[in-house]
């Protein structure tokens, strides 16, 4: 655009493509609201999931560990009473009771060998029983989320393809609107919605007040902004005033794109 063409703008249309493309800006803001939540809810039940999956895997290898022990111990009563066996055929030919003593020893560690294990695979057991049945709370728990998953990832790629699509129409729109703005006035649009939480730089005069900060407009700055002789911002939060004219005439315009801005 030459800069006498954007001379040659009046402060009306200045105002209308100001907010036109505040409103066009607002819906594409919703859409990216409305895709951002969604991709997070699917990471949050993803990261669960690869929670869950984490502990079932520890939670089997705990049991492997005791399985192993049970095995070791089995393995241990196993030797013990080959010896105590072996030992016992030594009694029956000992020569004097220093010898006899010296195997009873042998005997009574070997028995004992055998409850210490006996006892340690009944506590090992129990642990194993223990573990699988949370490992069985666990796989329950990863088919439920499993489920999650794919359903919020299935509404996911929906609102993506939908979203994407209506977005692309705006950015269409968008280009177009803001090629008419001139790029001081465009510059400083970009700067007041980057400096507010909602990202409205250009909003309406409602029951007296600014539609951005609420706080109240003096009635002669009302009547400047209705005049559409300059720009007028609000002295309270920056934001560019429009009025009801301004708003319907937006309204109507982006009716006749087949851009549904509002909600029903």
């Amino acid at each position: 655009m030459s800069e006498k063409e954007t001379k040659e703008i009046t402060v009306n249309e200045k105002l209308l493509a100001l907010y036109k493309l505040q409103v066009i800006d607002s819906k594409i803001d919703e859409l990216r609201r409305l895709r951002g939540d969604t991709p997070l809810k699917v990471k949050d039940i993803e990261d669960e999931i690869i929670g869950l999956k984490t502990r079932k895997e520890n939670i089997e290898n705990e049991i492997n560990i005791l399985s192993e022990q049970v095995s070791e111990k089995k393995n241990i009563i196993k030797d013990a009473k080959e010896k105590l066996k072996k030992y016992a055929e030594q009694q029956n030919k000992v020569r004097n009771n220093r010898e006899f003593e010296a195997i009873s020893k042998q005997i009574e560690y070997e028995e004992l060998e055998i409850q210490l294990s006996d006892k340690r695979i009944k506590e090992y057991s129990a642990q194993i029983k223990e573990k699988e049945e949370s490992l069985a709370i666990v796989d329950n728990d990863i088919l439920e989320k499993d489920a999650d998953f794919s359903s919020a990832k299935s509404e996911l790629d929906g609102i993506v393809v939908e979203t994407e699509k209506d977005e692309q129409h705006l950015k269409d729109v968008r280009t177009s609107i803001e090629e008419k703005i001139e790029k001081r006035l465009l510059k400083a649009y970009l700067r007041i919605r980057k400096g507010v939480h909602n990202g409205l730089a250009v909003v309406p005069i409602h029951r007296e007040a600014c539609g951005g900060c609420f706080n109240k407009i003096a009635p002669q700055r009302q009547i400047d902004v209705a005049s559409h002789r300059k720009i007028i911002v609000c002295e309270f939060c920056g934001r560019i005033l429009v009025d009801d004219e301004i708003v319907t005439n937006v309204e109507e315009d982006v009716k006749d794109m087949n851009i549904n801005l509002w909600e029903d």
